[in-house]
């Protein structure tokens, strides 16, 4: 259960979200912002984990700009073969995003690779090995960035 958020929480999640230092001991910088120790930083930390209101901390780059190609992929995946489809796919290090979706293209996923044949290579290797060939490969053409911040 989710419990009420107080206005330090919100303080921490604010920073993590648009201002996470880059330093050896982030916590404690964050804890010097809040006025708290390093340790009550990651007790609340936590807590805001274990309630899933942090999902995950970590860098997110622009892999364009690293030199990588990406797509979106939808399959159309029969119920007997979800589970197999899946851990095919997640099986990829390139792979940031799969989910199903209450669609016509019921699994919907995300990869990046060095090269546009690499990536062809991984959608003819999930085809191959799931026997799923009604996969859609949309290739980024343009880039679209929203900001995912929350403001607390």
């Amino acid at each position: 259960m989710i419990t009420d958020m107080d206005d330090i929480d919100k303080k921490i999640l604010n920073i993590l979200q648009k201002e996470f230092p880059l330093v050896e001991q982030p916590f404690l910088v964050v804890a010097e912002r809040c006025g708290l120790s390093e340790d009550d930083v990651l007790a609340r930390v936590q807590k805001l984990k274990d309630e899933g209101i942090i999902r995950r901390i970590g860098a997110v780059f622009d892999g364009t700009k690293l030199g990588r190609v990406s797509a979106l992929f939808a399959a159309r995946v029969p119920p007997e073969k979800i589970a197999n489809f899946v851990r095919v796919v997640n099986a990829n290090k390139g792979v940031t995003h799969n989910y199903r979706r209450s669609h016509e293209y019921n699994i919907w996923f995300t990869a990046n690779a060095r090269t546009a044949e690499e990536l062809t290579d991984f959608l003819n290797d999930v085809k191959e090995k799931t026997g799923v060939l009604d996969i859609l490969d949309m290739r980024a053409v343009r880039v679209f960035k929203i900001d995912a911040t929350f403001n607390m």
